[in-house]
């Protein structure tokens, strides 16, 4: 994946490559010492179906290494998603 400024994935919305819509991006959860992204923070959609999934309150940790391209959409494998 080429190079992306967090400014650009500001209120992105996020699906699944199974093209679900997952909700919007909030915020990134970032290892300070390594500058590394983490976790998406995702406001979800109200239909979607959020067990199995990681929660911070009522946003989901979508695990960064989830993510398989980053353009109009952010596109999350479904399944690494749920670690």
């Amino acid at each position: 994946m080429n190079k992306i400024f967090s400014r650009g994935l500001a209120r992105k919305r996020v699906m699944s490559n199974d093209g679900m819509m997952i909700g919007q991006i909030k915020n990134l959860i970032i290892d300070l010492d390594t500058g590394a992204v983490i976790d998406l923070l995702v406001k979800p959609e109200v239909s979607f179906d959020t067990s199995g999934y990681r929660m911070d309150g009522d946003q989901l940790l979508i695990p960064f290494e989830a993510v398989k391209d980053a353009r109009d959409y952010i596109v999350v494998d479904r399944y690494l998603s749920k670690k």
